[in-house]
């Protein structure tokens, strides 16, 4: 499986993803990425930034790759927590950047992410099995 990071820009990935989702003609016409597992995890600058669209972005290229979307879902309770701002929903984890791009992941984004990735695995391996 793959799963994509993804920074943000105006509310969807940037051009140079979808330069390379475009390149990807071969893999489409073969079937090559049928059935793989698909997720993604992404950056923006600040709340409102487009975290959530940035996935959604994603889904036509997966759909007619015939993957399979892997989402983070809510497996990890530390997605609701309240006392920090933080990246993540049930599309994929995250994080701000900051508008200037300073801000690094905190702990609770960076284990989130690691929850993700987690459960993105087990969910590939089924798939492979």
């Amino acid at each position: 499986g793959f799963i994509f990071g993804l920074s943000g820009r105006y509310g969807t990935f940037p051009a140079q993803m979808k330069s390379f989702m475009d390149s990807t003609g071969q893999l489409w016409q073969s079937g090559a990425l049928t059935g793989k597992a698909a997720g993604t995890f992404t950056s923006v600058g600040t709340q409102g930034g487009g975290m959530e669209t940035v996935n959604v972005s994603c889904m036509n290229f997966f759909a007619h790759m015939g993957m399979v979307f892997v989402p983070l879902g809510y497996v990890d309770p530390a997605v609701f927590n309240m006392d920090e701002v933080h990246g993540a929903s049930a599309w994929g984890s995250g994080t701000f950047a900051g508008p200037t791009g300073e801000r690094q992941p905190s702990e609770l984004e960076i284990g989130v992410a690691e929850t993700h990735g987690k459960h993105f695995a087990t969910i590939a391996a089924k798939l492979v099995a």
